[in-house]
């Protein structure tokens, strides 16, 4: 019985219970709802997750990112991309006709520029792209020959509000014989899409083209086919460019400003979140984070509270001040990815801090940009004070040497820019004759790193000492000879004589390029080494050509009326061995800005500073540098060589400085050293010819205009044998010859 009645109240607790959850939990549900539709901005239920009702209020990742002002939606965004690069997975393999590449072997990459129709308009920067392209050593005026094919039509900035965009685009690349769906083709832009998304859209199908682009979204990157291109500005030099502001080894590593930025501010639209955001990290102390709002038009009318007081702030800061004197600079996304701000801090030795997330860094196929940049996230933007701060100095340092090394090599100009893009194409389409990355990295950089040359880092004079390699211990001595061999007492004579009895002296080459046809081998003298005579006649430019007959690393190019001692040949040749990737040599020249003629100079004169050591009587690695100055030096400068018959040994200095960034070494060398004056009945020599000097001023000027700027750099130095000139026996002194002359 007791049991019973256990049961039957458990059973109406139960049913008590249940009509309480049923009717009670709906009567507080409709309070509730009727308290949140009230007072919505307090109390927001969580959604039953079984309601369907309620799921579409949550958005996906992509449009809580996406502006509230945006038109269309990230899946409308993907179908657009998809309908307009269709061929979104090409790689080089599926989408790149190489046989067109291949027809002549090595020489085979070569590029077609499309005539510009009548009517065109081209923007100042599409025309320097041009340009680069036009003056390259890979340009071809036949587009049977190309390889590559890159569009007349500018399109840079595929911006439709924009007056440089070009419309019916789809209609007019079709009717290009050689498109074909956009196989082998180039296209160059630096702005796509418009307001409000600036989407990656370029406004007509693309195709299999290959883009170099700026602003690029890891998302739409095709890896191993694009190529990512930095946003440049109309103003960005065509050639040469100014070198980094960074001096060498500047102390202390940390400058006034540990963070700066200093830029507009956007009040809606796409891009605006990260840039609202940065007033938070700014002390207006060791970070200065400005940000303004007045610009565009009606900026005015969507100004907010932060307007007025941001505006004042801004204008209490200069900007090149903060870039000469900040160690970080960031640099946030504007309404694209990129920035003109990566380029301004890369030459200001101001390490970029990256607030751009989803961007594919420029050239990032073979740059590594751990070693320059540092890369934060947009939505940690409260860390990037403690994260700069916790950088030691050692890696400032090496990240800010890494700027300069990265802006002068690749990005300084708009040549370096295009020839670089041209360069990683080549790479993909000839993979077995290619850059590694060390050689992408490292000085000179890839544009100076031939590798038709080798793709052995060992081969390369710039790279022995980072490889533990010492130069070979014997070189090739190679003699210009100019004028006809009519007596035993000529200076070429003499010469031979001494260069031989040097015991690093493998063998002398002798360059004939005298209008009668060389002598045999029995009029010359006897010697140690082997003695080769090639008829290079005509061609001023031949004592710089690569010679099958040249085995060593290093040449002693000699002038036949150079007087040596066989001492002092063999010091400047262990001075070689010291500095393997420069010219090492006796006599000196200089240059110097004339500021009335507004041109460069270039002097004889025996002063204690120099830039230049004559390729008369100096050492330098012949193997690369005379592969550089055949294939990396434009036609038009050998020509010119040739035509004046002068300026080949100030040509080959302006490449190996400009390879080096350093200047030659002198060494020690008797005053008594002069040009003899030549026999009666011979040529008489270059320099007593009256026009001699002024071409050679002008040739200075000529190819400062080809590298756009001055390679040259000046010197003081100059290494003396031990104990020279020093009040001490002879007997203690190795080179004792040197003082006696």
């Amino acid at each position: 019985m007791q049991a019973r009645k256990k049961y039957v109240l458990l059973g109406l607790c139960a049913c008590c219970w249940l009509v309480l959850f049923y009717c009670g939990g709906g009567v507080q549900l409709r309070l509730l709802r009727l308290l949140t539709h009230h007072r919505s901005d307090v109390l927001r239920p969580w959604p039953n997750w079984t309601d369907r009702a309620y799921l579409p209020r949550y958005a996906h990742l992509d449009e809580l990112q996406t502006d509230p002002g945006s038109a269309e939606s990230p899946r409308q965004r993907r179908q657009a991309w998809s309908t307009i690069y269709r061929d979104s997975r090409c790689r080089m393999d599926t989408c790149f006709d190489f046989s067109r590449c291949r027809r002549r072997g090595r020489e085979g990459f070569r590029v077609y520029i499309y005539p510009a129709e009548k009517g065109d308009r081209v923007s100042e920067s599409y025309r320097k792209i041009l340009t680069s392209i036009a003056e390259s050593r890979y340009y071809t005026p036949d587009p049977r020959e190309a390889c590559l094919f890159v569009l007349g039509i500018d399109t840079l900035d595929r911006d439709q509000l924009s007056g440089q965009f070009v419309p019916n685009m789809d209609e007019r690349i079709r009717s290009f014989p050689s498109w074909n769906d956009g196989r082998n083709h180039l296209i160059f832009n630096l702005y796509s899409g418009t307001w409000p998304n600036y989407t990656e859209d370029l406004g007509f199908n693309v195709g299999q083209a290959i883009l170099a682009k700026a602003s690029l979204n890891t998302e739409h990157f095709r890896p191993g086919f694009d190529v990512s291109i930095p946003l440049f500005s109309r103003d960005h030099p065509q050639k040469g460019g100014e070198r980094g502001w960074l001096l060498r080894n500047t102390t202390p590593p940390r400058r006034k400003y540990l963070l700066m930025f200093k830029g507009k501010r956007y009040l809606t639209g796409i891009g605006s979140d990260t840039r609202n955001a940065l007033h938070h990290i700014h002390n207006g102390k060791d970070i200065v984070s400005l940000t303004t709002c007045r610009h565009g038009k009606d900026w005015e009318k969507h100004k907010d509270a932060r307007c007025d007081h941001d505006n004042l702030e801004y204008e209490r800061f200069d900007y090149q001040e903060l870039l000469h004197n900040s160690t970080f600079c960031l640099v946030p996304r504007g309404r694209r990815l990129g920035s003109f701000r990566f380029l301004e801090s890369l030459q200001a030795a101001c390490i970029p801090v990256l607030l751009s997330n989803g961007w594919e860094l420029p050239f990032s196929d073979v740059i590594q940009w751990n070693q320059a940049v540092i890369e934060g996230d947009e939505r940690l933007l409260l860390q990037v004070p403690s994260t700069v701060r916790a950088v030691p100095n050692k890696r400032v340092l090496q990240l800010r040497q890494r700027t300069q090394m990265l802006w002068d090599a690749y990005f300084s100009s708009v040549d370096k820019i295009v020839l670089t893009t041209l360069e990683i194409i080549k790479d993909r389409v000839f993979s077995h004759v290619s850059r590694n990355r060390y050689m992408w990295n490292s000085l000179p950089g890839g544009l100076l790193v031939l590798p038709e040359f080798s793709t052995h880092l060992a081969h390369f004079p710039f790279y022995y000492l980072g490889l533990g390699v010492s130069p070979g211990h014997e070189f090739t001595a190679v003699i210009h000879a100019v004028s006809p061999l009519v007596s035993q007492s000529q200076p070429i004579m003499k010469l031979l004589q001494v260069v031989s009895r040097s015991k690093y002296c493998s063998q002398i080459i002798i360059l004939w390029n005298s209008e009668k046809p060389p002598p045999s081998r029995s009029k010359w003298p006897p010697m140690p080494v082997p003695l080769v005579v090639t008829d290079s006649r005509r061609k001023t430019t031949s004592r710089f050509l690569p010679h099958v007959a040249i085995e060593t690393e290093a040449v002693l190019s000699l002038d036949e009326d150079t007087v040596l001692l066989t001492s002092e040949v063999n010091f400047a040749f262990l001075v070689w061995r010291s500095f393997p990737d420069r010219i090492v040599g006796y006599p000196p020249r200089s240059h110097f800005w004339d500021p009335l003629k507004h041109a460069w100079g270039y002097t004889s004169k025996w002063t204690n500073e120099y830039s230049i050591v004559l390729t008369g009587a100096a050492f330098y690695h012949s193997r690369y540098y005379n592969f550089l100055f055949s294939h990396y030096l434009p036609q038009s400068l050998r020509t010119l060589v040739d035509r004046t018959s002068n300026c080949e040994d100030i040509l080959m200095n302006f490449l190996v400085s400009a390879a080096t960034h350093l200047p030659p070494v002198k060494v020690a060398q008797r005053k008594q050293y002069k040009e003899v004056p030549p026999p009666q009945g011979t040529k008489s020599a270059p320099w007593a010819n009256p026009e001699h000097f002024t071409q050679r001023q002008e040739c200075v000027n000529t190819f400062a205009s080809w590298f756009g700027y001055m390679p040259l750099v000046h010197s003081q130095l100059r290494l003396d044998p031990v104990l020279f000139k020093d009040q001490v026996s002879v007997l203690r002194k190795k080179y004792k010859d040197l003082e006696r002359a």
